[in-house]
């Protein structure tokens, strides 16, 4: 996961932060905006992971997301969905 960070301001308005993603299914790569994620954050690292449909195939995509991942997702504006336990 990479991000690219656009921070250019028009007219008031801020550009989408857009991140570098790859398919496992179709191997396409390609950038997407933050609204076209999804973070979970749950209470272990197997349960917080980030989701995303491939623009190539369709496909659901879900990946696990370490600290870093869940850093740079939630700072470039990825809605982010707390898992709770109980």
């Amino acid at each position: 996961m990479t991000t690219t960070m656009v921070t250019t301001t028009l007219a008031g308005m801020t550009a989408p932060v857009l991140f570098k993603a790859a398919c496992p299914e179709c191997r396409g790569r390609f950038e997407l905006a933050s609204d076209a994620f999804r973070l979970a954050i749950g209470a272990s690292r197997r349960t917080t992971f980030y989701s995303f449909t491939c623009p190539d195939c369709d496909r659901a995509v879900r990946k696990p997301a370490g600290e870093r991942i869940v850093e740079l997702l939630a700072g470039g504006g990825v809605r982010t969905l707390r898992l709770h336990t109980g």
